[in-house]
C-alpha cells in the first residue's frame, strides 16, 4: 500500500476516509453509473446535504436506519450521509422480501426505513407499509430512489469522531435458513477494506466495478479502496450477462468480480467469441464469498488472459485472506491467499486446540476486521477472543490458508468424513458439469449418503451416476466418497448477494 493510502487507512471514521480523500483529489472521479459521475469531493459535499435532510427528519446520532436500496449512486450518498450523522445503519438486500425484511426491521428495531419504491416490478413501499402493521415500533418509511433528503449541513452536529462504536448491523447472507445480525463499527469495515486495497496492489490508475449489491457487505468492504487508492468504480444496478458488458466496455473497467459465479459468468461470455477479449481494458478478476474451484481459476487465466485473485471473507469478516497478484500459479488456484498483518487464524481440532501446519481443523479468527458479535444471538468468539467460524481448512508455513469446506458441509457416511468440496473440485473439471453442489442426504444404513446435484452447460448430454462415479474413480476419488445419488437441475438455487448456493434448500427438496 503507499504512503498515501496507509495514511487514510488510519482514518478512525468512515466520514474521516471521506473528508481526507475529498481533499486530497477532490475532482477524481468516485461512482460511475451510466452516464453520471460523481467526484470525490461531490460525495463529501452531497453527502452533507443528503445528512442534513435526514437530519431534519429526525435522524440523530445511534437512530437505527434501515434501508434496502439497490446499487445506484443515490444508495452509497445515502449510506454516507448516515455515516456522518453517526446513525446506525442497517442494509438490506434489495431482493430479500417479507421473511427476510421483517426479520431485519424486527430485530434492529429500525426507526426508519429507506425503500426504492417500485423496482424491477415489485412495490417495496407497499411491502414496508404492510410489515410495519406488525411490528409494535413501525418504523418511517421514505423512498430513496432517484430524490434523497436534502438540507442545510450547518444544522448537523460534529461528525463522530469514534470509529470503535457499533454503527452498522449486517445480515447473514440466507445460506442457511436463520439469518443472524452482525454487529460492526467503522473501523472493523475499515481494516477489511484497507486489507483488500493492500493485497490486490491496485493504483490511482485502475478503474474498480460494483456488480454485487452495495448492500451486501462487500459494499463499504470495496469503497474504502477506491477511498484510499482514488480510483472509480462503475456501480451496475442489475447485473446480467451479457448486458453487462457494454457498461464493462464502455468506461474501460481493469478489475472486475465479486464471487465464483462472477468468474463463471465472464467465462462463458468469453468462450462465444474466443479470439476476442470480453473486456479488452480488463486485467484482474478478483473476488471470494464461495469457494474456487482450482480449474475455474487455470480456465479464466488461460482463456481470458487475466489475472484472478480469490480471497476469504464473511458477513463477520469481510476480509480474511486474499491471493496477491504476485502468489506462485500454484498458490492462487490451490489457496484462498494469507491473511493481512493483523489479522490471526488458528485451526483447531473438535476440543478447540491448536493444531500444526499442513492438518485440517476449524477455522478461527483474531483482528480487527472481525465484527463485534451478533444481535439478538449467542456469541461467536471463544474464550480467547477467536471468532468461530465453522469452516474447515488448513494453513501452509508459507501462510497461505486452504478451506477444506465447512463443518455443516461435512458428509459423515459410516463414520467416515467426507469433504463436499473435494468432490465438488472434481466435478468442476468434467465437461458436462457446468455447477456442482455436494451434499449429505440421510440414509438408514449409512447415516448419510453423498449426493451430487448437477447444473449442466447448454447442450450438454444428460448426465448418468455410473458416468459420473467412473469419471470421479478416474480422478482419483476414494470408492467410499463416490455419490450415490445425482441430481440433475436447470438451475441450481442462490441468493441474490454474491449468488451462493443454497445448500438446505437442496437438502430440504433432495432428501426425502
Amino acid at each position: 500500500m503507499n504512503e498515501t493510502a496507509h495514511a487514510l487507512g488510519a482514518s478512525g471514521t468512515f466520514w474521516e476516509l471521506i473528508e481526507r480523500r475529498a481533499a486530497l483529489t477532490p475532482e477524481r472521479p468516485f461512482l460511475i453509473q451510466d452516464d453520471r459521475t460523481l467526484t470525490f469531493g461531490e460525495l463529501r459535499t452531497r453527502a452533507e446535504r443528503v445528512a442534513a435532510g435526514l437530519y431534519g427528519l429526525g435522524v440523530r446520532p445511534g437512530t437505527v436506519v434501515a434501508w434496502q436500496l439497490p446499487t445506484r449512486v443515490e444508495t452509497v450518498l445515502l449510506s454516507f450521509a448516515l455515516t456522518r450523522i453517526g446513525a446506525v445503519q442497517t442494509p438490506v438486500i434489495p431482493f430479500y422480501r417479507d421473511r427476510e425484511v421483517g426479520f431485519a426491521l424486527r430485530e434492529s428495531k429500525a426507526e426508519f426505513f429507506a425503500v426504492p419504491g417500485t423496482w424491477r416490478g415489485f412495490d417495496h413501499t407497499a411491502m414496508a407499509a404492510r410489515l410495519s402493521e406488525d411490528l409494535p415500533h413501525p418504523p418511517q418509511i421514505f423512498e430513496a430512489y432517484g430524490t434523497l433528503p436534502d438540507g442545510d449541513p450547518s444544522v448537523l452536529p460534529p461528525p463522530p469522531a469514534d470509529g470503535t462504536s457499533m454503527r452498522w448491523i449486517y445480515w447473514t447472507s440466507g445460506t442457511t435458513s436463520d439469518p443472524k445480525g452482525v454487529l460492526h463499527t467503522d473501523r472493523s469495515l475499515i481494516a477489511g477494506g484497507s486489507c483488500l486495497a493492500h493485497a490486490l496492489h491496485l493504483s490511482a490508475d485502475d478503474i474498480g466495478s460494483v456488480a454485487f449489491p452495495f448492500a451486501h457487505v462487500g459494499g463499504p468492504d470495496y469503497t474504502v479502496m477506491l477511498l484510499l487508492y482514488g480510483f472509480p468504480a462503475v456501480l451496475f444496478e442489475h447485473f446480467s450477462m451479457p448486458d453487462a458488458l457494454a457498461g464493462y466496455r464502455r468506461h474501460g473497467v481493469t478489475v472486475a468480480g465479486g464471487s465464483t459465479a462472477f468468474y463463471s459468468m465472464f467465462l462463458t461470455e468469453q468462450r462465444k467469441d474466443p479470439a476476442t477479449p470480453v473486456v479488452p481494458t480488463l486485467r484482474l478478476l478478483a473476488g471470494g464469498g464461495a469457494p474456487k474451484p482450482p480449474e475455474l481459476y487455470h480456465a479464466v487465466v488461460r482463456e481470458m488472459g487475466v489475472q484472478l485473485t480469490h480471497g476469504y471473507g464473511m458477513t463477520e469478516v469481510p476480509m480474511i485472506t486474499m491471493g496477491a497478484p504476485d502468489d506462485t500459479v500454484e498458490q492462487l488456484a490451490e489457496t484462498e491467499g494469507r491473511p493481512p498483518e493483523g489479522m490471526e487464524i488458528r485451526i483447531t481440532d473438535e476440543d478447540g486446540k491448536p493444531v500444526p501446519y499442513g492438518v485440517d481443523g476449524e477455522v478461527r479468527l483474531r483482528g480487527e476486521a472481525v465484527c463485534r458479535g451478533y444481535l439478538a444471538a449467542a456469541s461467536p468468539f471463544d474464550a480467547e477472543g477467536f471468532l468461530i467460524t465453522g469452516d474447515v481448512g488448513h494453513v501452509r508455513p508459507s501462510g497461505h490458508l486452504v478451506l477444506t469446506g465447512r463443518l455443516k458441509d461435512i458428509i459423515i457416511r459410516k463414520g467416515e468424513n467426507i469433504s463436499a468440496k473435494e468432490i465438488e473440485d472434481l466435478l468442476a473439471r468434467h465437461p458436462g458439469v457446468g455447477d456442482a453442489a455436494v451434499i449429505g442426504l440421510p440414509d438408514q444404513s449409512r447415516g448419510e449418503r453423498v449426493c451430487a446435484v448437477v447444473e449442466q452447460p447448454p447442450g450438454a448430454a444428460p448426465l448418468t451416476l455410473p458416468e459420473l462415479t467412473a469419471y470421479l474413480r478416474g480422478e482419483g476419488l476414494s470408492v467410499h466418497k463416490l455419490p450415490e445419488q445425482l441430481e440433475l437441475v436447470d438451475a441450481l438455487p442462490r441468493n441474490e448477494a454474491l449468488r451462493k448456493v443454497l445448500k438446505y434448500q437442496l437438502r430440504s427438496r433432495f432428501g426425502g
